[in-house]
């Protein structure tokens, strides 16, 4: 999806993490689901959902494993490396696409969890149809299903409504100009924020949902790779 008013939509693709709650030996990002590592399935994913170039932020000393991952994306995507923080690693994907010329140019991006491999094109597509209709920032979300209770200090509990919660998913997206601007505002103010969207938030910017899928669900246990290959297989 790109326009000479607004370039290419430029996914920077986080996937620095080891994945420890997973095990094996091998960053998260390259564990293979399906025969194919789940980086390779997030860029898959997001080029059928209209994403025209990536940036995959890595950690240090895995050039080689990752090159080979990406050596036949759908969609030209080179590499960075992250930092000690989620939002450091998000800040050196975006200074990537301000310094390449093919991405310079591009007025959305797309910050989205490797992990988060199997989310279906038409989630990616929703996220960027809100970006071209008017929204600044765009997470995609999906109802609680389970039953939920707050836990104080004391040990004690009670039931919170539900009806009124949503979890958050990936790819976000947002106008590259105001993401730029609010991670720097964190770093100023030495904030870590838990998600994009939150730094977004900090400057008095309205986050647009959108309809997420059960299938985006977030590789994190050991189970989680049992079910992704499930919905893999199934995908054919």
């Amino acid at each position: 999806m790109e326009s000479e008013s607004t370039g290419p939509v430029v996914a920077v693709v986080v996937a620095a993490g080891a994945g420890v709650r997973l095990g094996g030996d091998s960053p998260k990002a390259l564990r293979e689901v399906a025969g194919f590592a789940l980086v390779r399935h997030s860029l898959n994913n997001l080029a059928s959902g209209g994403v025209a170039r990536a940036v995959v932020v890595i950690a240090p000393g895995e050039e080689g494993a990752f090159e080979t991952a990406l050596a036949d994306s759908p969609i030209p995507a080179g590499y960075v490396f992250g930092g000690a923080r989620r939002q450091d690693s998000v800040r050196a994907g975006l200074a990537a696409i301000s310094g390449d010329p093919a991405t310079s140019d591009c007025q959305f991006v797309l910050v989205h969890d490797a992990a988060r491999a199997l989310v279906p094109p038409k989630v990616v597509a929703a996220v960027i149809a809100a970006l071209h209709n008017g929204a600044v920032g765009c997470v995609p979300a999906v109802p609680i299903v389970d039953s939920i209770r707050m836990v104080a200090d004391t040990g004690l509990s009670q039931v919170v409504d539900r009806s009124m919660l949503r979890a958050v998913q990936t790819p976000q997206g947002f106008r590259r100009d105001v993401l730029v601007e609010a991670l720097a505002q964190a770093e100023q103010l030495g904030l870590e924020v838990s998600d994009d969207a939150t730094a977004v938030e900090a400057l008095g910017h309205p986050i647009t949902l959108v309809p997420g899928s059960r299938e985006a669900l977030k590789v994190t246990e050991p189970i989680d790779l049992v079910v992704a290959e499930a919905i893999a297989r199934s995908r054919g």
